[in-house]
This record gives structure tokens, sequence and C-alpha cells, in this order.
């Protein structure tokens, strides 16, 4: 579980709930459909009166986008899965972590067959693009586990799929929350038994997980 006494602290400055996956792991078709249907939820959401009602229904359609979306990448019916690989895995959870040295806060993160989920806190004040940061992780990652992949993995082919799902957490109990998914991911996903002890599942030394 998440140690109560982080769980009622959000830092200040931006924490980002952050998914990113690898190149045609979700079915180009169903993909699209789900863009349109958020595009849908969003422009409804925007012609409510009040600003709260905005509020609620953005986040009401970004939480049913998310989960549609990460079923899909879970059901894993298509694309590779590099992922599972402990020298692919080893490589990407050492380039997440190097993100600390350029000011963010890696609260949390977990490496799935296809997909990766991380918790990242960017602080107040500093000035590091996330988007940049994550371009060059896409970047950096990419070139090593081509040379570990180069038997099987096209030189035209692309390793990621092109950018990621960020969320804004909002508050220190969505953080909890988001966290316990994070962490506990791969326990209901049926895969094989190593991944209920994947040492690529990381969470700051001011959480316990059980």
């Amino acid at each position: 579980m998440i140690n109560s006494s982080f769980s009622t602290i959000l830092p200040p400055g931006e924490t980002l709930f952050v998914t990113f996956r690898l190149a045609g792991s979700v079915p180009v078709g169903l993909a699209r459909q789900l863009h349109q249907q958020r595009q849908a939820a969003q422009e409804i959401a925007r012609a409510l009166a009040t600003d709260a009602e905005r509020l609620a229904a953005h986040h009401r359609a970004e939480k049913a986008f998310f989960a549609a979306f990460d079923a899909l990448l879970d059901a894993a019916t298509v694309g590779p899965f590099f992922l599972e690989k402990e020298k692919i895995a080893e490589l990407i959870a050492g380039e997440l972590m190097l993100l600390e040295e350029l000011g963010f806060r890696v609260l949390a993160f977990a490496l799935l067959p296809n997909h990766v989920h991380t918790i990242l806190h960017l602080p107040t004040g500093a000035d590091v693009s996330f988007y940049k940061a994550l371009q060059l992780l896409h970047q950096r990652t990419a070139a090593q586990c081509r040379r570990v992949l180069r038997a099987t993995l096209p030189p035209e082919a692309d390793f990621w799929q092109t950018g990621s799902y960020d969320y804004v957490v909002q508050d220190a109990t969505e953080l909890g929350r988001i966290a316990r998914y994070v962490l506990h991911h791969a326990q209901p996903l049926r895969l094989p038994a190593r991944w209920q002890t994947w040492p690529y599942v990381y969470a700051a030394p001011e959480w316990e997980t059980v």
C-alpha cells in the first residue's frame, strides 16, 4: 500500500501521470475511435455553463479515455512485447531514473510488456521541458534497444509510438490512487508468474509497497 503520510502531501509544482507505449501496440482503428470519442466528450464539456461543470466533465472524459486505452494495451492483441525482455526493461528503467538529473522527481513507474506507466514531479520554477525530456528519453532508449533487438527489429520500424498520454494529477488523494494503480498494475493481468516479482516496478523511498 502507499505510505499514508506521503499521500497527504502534493508537493509544489506539477505532478504528471504519464503513459507511453511501443509502436503498433494498439489497433489503429480502435485507437482512432477512442480519440474521436475523447474529442466529442471534451466538446460537450466545453459547452457546459460553469467552470466547475466544465472541469469535472473534462476530468471524466480523460479518465474514460485512459481506462479504455489502457485496457487495449493490457489486452495486447497486436504489436511487439519488447519490454518483457529484462535487458530492454533494465535500459528503460535506468533512463527513467536519469530524469532526476534533469530536475524531475521520479515518484513511481511500472514497465509492462508493451507500455510504461510513470509518475513524475516537476518542481515549481524548473526550466526543464517535460516534452523535450520525454523526447530525448525516447530517442536514447530506442537507440539502445535497437542494438539489443537488431536481429528482430527492422531498421525502418519505430520502437516507440510517437507521443504519450499525460495527465496532471489534481490532488494528493488522486496521487495516491494513481500510485496504487501503477505499482499494482501487473497483478490482475494474468501475466506469467515472474511479473508478480518483476523488478522493474519502482516507488520512491517515501512510498512503501506490499
